[in-house]
């Protein structure tokens, strides 16, 4: 069975860090491309980073160039959302998402970041 479980969300202040954690499960993590989402209330969900391998293709969504950062442990089945020079405009729901560039694509239940102060 497939688990994507993300951890690491929570209320931080304008201008400060926090660091998604996504640890997945149930299928082969090295053989996935490993992207970030978001969804704000009334909004789409959108790509915030994705990375096709530990040392493949990274695209960044054009608001957060910069200030985040994606990478993988593919021994610990984990991707990170380093996420710093945090705004208000960035709180959403944050997702885990996995796909094998085929017909298997896998979410995670998602984790609330807010930016306020």
């Amino acid at each position: 069975q497939v688990h994507l479980v993300e951890s690491g969300g929570g209320l931080v202040q304008p201008g400060g860090s926090l660091r998604l954690s996504c640890v997945a499960s149930g299928f082969v993590f090295s053989g996935y491309a490993m992207s970030w989402y978001r969804q704000a209330p009334g909004k789409k969900r959108e790509l915030v980073a994705g990375l096709r391998r530990a040392d493949g293709d990274i695209e960044y969504g054009d608001a957060v160039k910069g200030r985040f950062t994606i990478d993988r442990d593919d021994a610990q089945n984990t991707v990170y959302l380093e996420m710093n020079l945090l705004r208000p405009e960035v709180t959403a729901v944050y997702y885990c998402h996995a796909w094998n560039c085929g017909p298997h694509v896998y979410w995670g239940q998602g984790v609330q970041v807010t930016v306020s102060s």
